[in-house]
């Protein structure tokens, strides 16, 4: 009775989350093999294809929790790189992680990662989602406005040749971040991995070869 009292309370957007999770092969998969989200299997998707994860790579993954992005990445740098997880949410401990409770708008963020790494980044990460206001448009401005500021704040953090890799909305706007990323770095491509919904306006800007002192300044 109280199960069926707490189905009737559901949204029809919520029942139908709800199915798909049921429903969804990789939910089922990271649940079997010990992931934290099915989102981990976004980044191994795209990083079984174009290899921005190599051995000994320093890692910056922005909001980070619940931690399936971070996971896979010290995962596949092994035991001499570095991952920095950000995020202003908590997030239970990952071998190979360190943790840093930190908004990473913070004007104070890029030079405490840096201090951290003993250096510069190799790869930034970043699997943002502001959370959902239900209207499209305004959704999209925000994805966007956390992508851009996830741009800029991996121009100041990345070493020459590293790569940024970011979730972002189908839309317009992404156009124009586009646009300066190719500025920025030597290839800058849209990705879509499997893992993905299909039905899903989620797509990630994938740019390699950053530029270094040569970026556009922001």
């Amino acid at each position: 009775m109280a199960k069926l009292k707490r189905e009737k309370r559901r949204t029809p957007s919520s029942r139908a989350w709800l199915e798909r999770q049921i429903s969804d092969p990789y939910v089922a998969r990271a649940k079997r093999e010990g992931l934290r989200s099915r989102a981990a299997y976004k980044l191994v998707e795209i990083d079984d294809k174009y290899r921005l994860l190599k051995p000994g790579a320093r890692v910056v993954d922005l909001g980070a929790a619940p931690g399936g992005w971070s996971e896979v990445a010290a995962r596949r740098i092994g035991a001499n790189g570095r991952v920095i997880a950000i995020d202003r949410l908590d997030m239970k401990p990952i071998a190979g992680v360190e943790f840093l409770a930190l908004d990473f708008l913070d004007e104070a963020a890029p030079r405490r990662i840096k201090a951290l790494l003993g250096g510069k980044a190799d790869v930034v990460l970043s699997d943002m989602a502001a959370n959902a206001t239900g209207h499209r448009q305004t959704d999209h401005l925000r994805i966007m406005a956390l992508a851009e500021a996830a741009a800029r704040f991996a121009r100041e953090v990345l070493a020459e040749g590293g790569s940024f890799l970011c979730k972002v909305l189908q839309g317009g706007t992404e156009a124009a971040l586009l646009s300066e990323l190719k500025r920025d770095f030597t290839s800058v491509k849209h990705v879509k991995p499997p893992a993905s919904r299909s039905e899903s306006a989620e797509l990630y800007l994938f740019a390699k070869g950053f530029r270094g002192g040569s970026a556009t300044p922001v």
